[in-house]
């Protein structure tokens, strides 16, 4: 092996290989040295020193090295826990900025920079290399043909939330090699399913590699949702069946590429608030021991403790520029290299502390809107941590989308029966104005939704009360207790049909709202087949068959209304508005109207009646006042929706006939055999159902999304 080394250059960070050699470079601020480990199919290491230093950056180029190199770095500096300073050579650390990562973490002792039984204070020196993963230098040729960003409009995007592994693990279509890896989701089995369902986008659990915790493990259960990430270039090892040379990297641009030709976008979940190093009693994996007070945020009266804003034991330091730049540099690689066409970022809020308190104007959020490559991709913010003021719906500046809590709360609440939901449920269907409107931000900036991979499934929603989270070995005290779940008059599975069939209408009430919002939809992966993870909604350790998606027992019934939904919102960019209403006459007719279930419009004071569970809308397809990307008028069919949360059938009386006749019923989630009927002066709506009735278009020479397409 070689050891000569050229001075190289302090960018890119990381190892680029270029064809004769590769240049590898570390950030470290308090380094005094670092050291280049390079190992051997055996495990033997061969350590070379870095000695080039430019702008704190410390590098150096190996003419021979190449693609399938194993590495990792020493660092030589400070060790004084108690001013933050964690360097301890001893410890091999993962290149932050590694391709790929091969192996898994083997907890020992030896991974921890103190003695275990005694001091943080005090540093062990075993040595760490033979437990620790280690990075691999890539060659990051593709050939992507004709790949390119899909770049679907936001108000035209339905998104799909899905575990990677969870979602092949057991489907029958997908050879057994492959279940649960990357090429496992480029199968054409599973693309297939997601082109009939009719979503545009999947958005994947995260699949940065991540740390499997010591005290999961020692249970018997792993880190199945992947919320401890420690390599935010690399595509996570497990998920690749090509192994964990740097085959993952090729697996998963295969996947994208799969996906794309398929009318997919693909986002990403990323987890840049924390890692998976934990707090100053955990493992020393890598940044924590390149230069902790650069990377982490450390208390500053004793830096020895990080700030926590995250529940996991420490957060990223957004306000140190290498830090910053360790994020940015992360999302631009996987919208250029990987070809991913967005994110969503978990707990947001977090990369937005400047100092306490939550900054919408943050650095972060200034270096993304002037960046020309992520400024182009779709931005998710989960709007929220646990920190004081961590509660930000509604606060993140334009460009970006949220997932709308309040959305989910208050349609829950609906459904289930809460008094005094009316107002609140309205403005929720219409896109949340009160959040979003007044800063520049359309009704899409709103990514509305009933459930997430956090909490129950929706089967779930409507068959449990309570959480039942005792696989996760915590005495069922983990997981959120206030759930605004209903089980419909039994807790669990049941052979009651009455109570069943009551489920099933409400997952369809559900699903409905859901897709006819304005806003971005966003459907819980197996909701629409009937999953369920029997009352477990804290299933971030379950790595089985309470996760996985269950193919043998698809409701396929459920699955059939969901496909029809979810195409019927794709099909009607009434349900797709990209402005908002204004509730003004438009060619002698409202663009929306809310009426009473005689017919009567809705005044100021039928809003407010605490008992009132039931209303109507209309939405006026002839007053989109929008036009396509080629300046056309785009009109639409009309719709009235009926919406009845009370226990008891009502009868609707249709609004005055300005507002349509002959309405054609569409949608009727207690009677799907009503399809087809056609509504003349009243409909009665079953209790705890909702109805959706259409008027075509009364204009003509305007422009309507054809059947089955959206525009790209």
């Amino acid at each position: 092996m070689t050891t000569t080394v050229r001075p190289g250059e302090p960018f890119p960070l990381g190892a680029t290989w270029d064809g004769r050699g590769t240049n590898f470079s570390l950030f470290s601020e308090v380094a005094e040295r670092v050291e280049l480990c390079l190992f051997d199919d055996d495990g033997t290491e061969t350590r070379i020193d870095l000695r080039e230093r430019t702008a704190f950056c410390w590098h150096g180029y190996l003419r021979g090295v190449g693609p399938g190199q194993r590495y990792g770095f020493r660092v030589h500096g400070p060790w004084d826990p108690a001013q933050g300073h964690r360097c301890n050579p001893a410890k091999l650390l993962v290149d932050p900025y590694a391709r790929a990562i091969t192996g898994t973490i083997d907890w020992t002792p030896a991974l921890f920079p103190y003695p275990l039984s005694g001091d943080d204070l005090e540093r062990e020196d075993s040595d760490s290399a033979p437990f620790m993963p280690k990075g691999i230098v890539v060659d990051s040729a593709f050939d992507w043909e004709d790949d390119r960003p899909l770049r679907r409009p936001l108000h035209e995007t339905s998104i799909y939330e899905v575990h990677l592994k969870g979602f092949t693990m057991r489907h029958p279509a997908v050879p057994q090699e492959i279940r649960g890896t990357y090429a496992g989701l480029a199968h054409p089995a599973a693309i297939e399913y997601l082109r009939n369902l009719g979503i545009t986008a999947v958005e994947l659990l995260p699949i940065h590699q991540f740390v499997h915790e010591q005290h999961l493990l020692d249970k018997g259960l792993r880190n199945y949702w992947g919320y401890h990430s420690y390599g935010y270039f690399a595509p996570h090892n497990e998920y690749s069946s090509a192994g964990d040379m740097g085959g993952q990297v090729r697996e998963f641009k295969q996947m994208v590429k799969a996906l794309h030709a398929a009318g997919l976008e693909v986002i990403l979940d990323v987890v840049y608030n924390h890692t998976g190093e934990g707090n100053h009693l955990g493992p020393v994996l890598s940044l924590k021991g390149i230069d902790n007070r650069a990377y982490y945020r450390v208390v500053e009266d004793d830096p020895r403790y990080y700030m926590d804003y995250t529940g996991t034991g420490n957060s990223l330091n957004m306000r140190h520029p290498h830090a910053l730049q360790l994020v940015m540099d992360s999302l631009r690689y996987w919208v250029q290299e990987m070809h991913v066409d967005g994110f969503r970022f978990d707990l947001a809020s977090t990369l937005a502390r400047e100092l306490y308190d939550v900054d919408r104007l943050s650095a972060f959020f200034d270096i993304i809107h002037q960046d020309p490559t992520l400024s182009a991709v779709k931005l998710i913010a989960e709007p929220w941590d646990i920190g004081e003021g961590g509660y930000q719906v509604g606060n993140f500046p334009v460009r970006w989308c949220e997932w709308n809590g309040k959305y989910r709360d208050t349609v829950r609440d609906y459904w289930r029966g809460e008094g005094g939901t009316l107002a609140e449920f309205a403005s929720r269907f219409t896109g949340s104005s009160d959040l979003y409107q007044n800063d520049g931000r359309k009704p899409y900036a709103s990514i509305n939704f009933i459930t997430a991979h956090d909490g129950f499934t929706l089967r779930d929603l409507v068959s449990y009360n309570e959480k039942h989270n005792e696989a996760n070995g915590e005495d069922n005290n983990d997981g959120e207790s206030h759930n605004r779940s209903w089980n419909s008059g039994a807790e669990g599975e049941t052979d009651d049909p009455a109570v069943n069939a009551l489920r099933a209408r409400q997952q369809r009430n559900f699903l409905t709202t859901l897709f006819l919002s304005q806003g971005i939809p966003m459907l819980l992966g197996g909701d629409e087949a009937g999953r369920t993870q029997r009352g477990n909604n804290n299933a971030y350790c379950q790595d089985n068959e309470i996760s996985w998606f269950d193919w043998e027992h698809v409701d396929e019934a459920l699955l059939a209304f969901t496909t029809r939904l979810v195409h019927l919102q794709a099909e009607h960019p009434v349900f797709q508005r990209r402005r908002w209403f204004h509730g003004r006459p438009v060619r002698g007719v409202s663009d929306i109207a809310w009426f009473r279930p005689d017919g009567e419009e809705m005044s100021e004071e039928d809003w407010q009646q605490p008992h009132a569970k039931s209303f109507a809308v209309f939405l006026n397809g002839d007053a989109l006042l929008d036009v396509d990307a080629d300046g056309r008028p785009v009109h639409d069919d009309s719709f009235l929706l009926l919406f009845n949360a009370h226990d008891e059938r009502l009868t609707f009386r249709m609004p005055p006939e300005s507002f349509g006749k002959d309405w054609q019923l569409v949608l009727d989630t207690a009677d799907d055999a009503r399809r087809g009927e056609t509504i003349d002066q009243a409909v009665d709506v079953g209790g705890r159902a909702m109805i959706v009735l259409l008027r075509p278009s009364a204009v003509s020479g305007g422009l309507r999304s054809a059947p089955g397409e959206r525009a790209s």
